[in-house]
């Protein structure tokens, strides 16, 4: 398979695949082919984590049943969905078959590393971090701060406002429930993650402990920095398209 492989993309909590769009922009002008998912439980309370993992995967045979490979990107919360979508679909260590396609890599951007048999919320610490609550008369995950200063805070005011406007309800259940279908897969493929120098969500320390940890683990983690908060991908999109080019051509090497 010599051709590019396609770019699946994973939003995190609350958002929609749209946010993605700046970053497919660059990347098709380049000649790669972009999927980016709707997460389930930003459309209904009752979805949960499976669903969600589910739809990543749906996404991703969308594109190895046509014999092509796949890189999944994932961001925030996406990287449990993207972790756990992988199972079953990265390239067989006894040398299989390889006449569909396979993932041939997984890149986090200022996420967490899966950890199998263990909840969202339960790497938490078993209970929402101060950011956000749980609303139990509608079964949504809701801030307690402003989503602009947590998520865009590096965006004009005006386009700060609109992605606020594009946040979705999300459904508690993906933190809590459906977890049956988490998978470590972030120990199967090379991982390249993207830290986030500036983010009010998922501090950079914080970050930097988790890529250690994975690495220490036995994951194959590369990291590469951004200056940006939470989503790069809207307020650095062509130096998040050029780090995910990299890790692409790296990954299929």
């Amino acid at each position: 398979m010599s051709q590019k492989p396609s770019i699946v993309f994973v939003p995190g909590a609350w958002h929609i695949p749209e946010t993605w769009g700046k970053v497919t922009t660059e990347l098709e002008a380049h000649q790669y082919k972009c999927a980016a998912v709707a997460l389930p439980t930003t459309l209904s309370a009752s979805a949960n984590f499976a669903d969600d993992v589910k739809a990543v995967q749906d996404k991703i045979v969308a594109e190895t049943s046509q014999g092509r490979n796949v890189v999944v990107v994932t961001h925030s919360y996406g990287g449990a969905v993207g972790a756990s979508a992988l199972k079953g679909l990265t390239l067989p260590k006894t040398g299989a078959s390889t006449e569909s396609g396979h993932v041939i890599g997984f890149m986090l951007i200022a996420s967490g590393f899966m950890v199998t048999g263990v909840t969202f919320l339960e790497g938490l610490g078993g209970k929402p971090p101060p950011i956000w609550k749980e609303d139990t008369d509608t079964g949504l995950a809701v801030f307690t701060v402003d989503p602009r200063d947590l998520f865009y805070h590096d965006l004009p005011e005006e386009e700060g406002k609109y992605w606020v406007e594009k946040l979705q309800n999300q459904s508690m259940k993906a933190f809590t429930e459906g977890y049956e279908a988490g998978y470590a897969g972030w120990k199967d493929v090379p991982v390249w993650y993207l830290a986030t120098t500036d983010d009010h969500s998922h501090p950079l320390e914080v970050q930097k402990h988790f890529v250690k940890i994975a690495q220490d683990d036995g994951g194959d983690v590369t990291i590469r920095e951004i200056d940006s908060s939470h989503s790069p991908m809207l307020s650095k999109p062509k130096e998040t398209a050029d780090i995910i080019i990299e890790a692409a051509t790296a990954f299929t090497r």
